[in-house]
């Protein structure tokens, strides 16, 4: 289904999270009208649709990569187009993708679609110290213009650094966060209940910052037991 556009869309935190969702998988097509978003999570497909304000079927197509089918969904929209054209997004922008023009009120919608969309944390017990544990925000491009660029829009906004980096031998970046940084900046993503996500890693977080949470509270009170054994 085709969708009546006669404008541009206007900017909300929906649309920003749908952009930061085309950045990582989102593509557009030479032709000037069709936009692809490709994700192995249905559940992210159909917010997605939500948010664009689509009604159209969730396809599968071939994974050139892997060879394995894959949801998409596929739509033609020249305005949307058009507009997206406008803020920065092109045509096979992997490698050529730099600055977003994304109003600052939206951005933390716009990193947290980027986060759902081509992001990864993961946590784990440092068995060098005892009872600590680390956990780790990433985002990825193989753009080095587009990370630099997400580096400095995240220290202006968040006043965090981040550590930037290569992707082993493959030609991708890494910007990532340590603990400290990353509840941070999870609080700034998250701002408040029931926004658009991808549930799967939201529940990750949560999961994680609930570990940190519960360890923090145990290394707490040993110190406080320490510290009144002494008094």
């Amino acid at each position: 289904m085709k969708p009546k556009r006669s404008h541009a869309l206007k900017w909300s935190s929906n649309i920003a999270y749908t952009i930061g969702l085309l950045t990582t998988d989102g593509n557009l097509s030479k032709d000037g009208r069709h936009i692809d978003f490709t994700s192995k999570d249905v559940q992210l497909l159909e917010t997605f649709k939500k948010c664009i304000g689509i009604k159209n079927k969730i396809g599968f197509k071939i994974s050139g990569s892997s060879g394995k089918k894959c949801p998409h969904i596929q739509f033609s929209d020249v305005t949307l187009y058009k507009w997206l054209i406008s803020i920065g997004l092109t045509p096979k922008k992997s490698k050529t993708i730099g600055k977003l023009k994304i109003p600052n009120k939206y951005f933390f919608d716009f990193l947290r679609g980027h986060f759902d969309g081509d992001g990864s944390c993961y946590g784990y017990w440092d068995k060098r110290w005892k009872s600590s544990f680390m956990f780790y925000i990433k985002f990825y491009s193989a753009s080095i213009k587009h990370i630099l660029w997400l580096r400095s829009k995240i220290k202006e906004f968040a006043n965090i650094s981040g550590d930037l980096s290569k992707n082993g031998k493959t030609p991708v970046y890494q910007l990532k966060y340590a603990k400290r940084e990353s509840k941070k900046l999870v609080s700034k993503i998250y701002y408040k209940n029931r926004l658009p996500c991808l549930k799967r890693k939201y529940d990750r977080l949560k999961l994680i910052i609930k570990t940190d949470q519960i360890e923090s509270k145990t290394v707490n009170a040993r110190v406080e037991k320490l510290a009144n054994s002494h008094a």
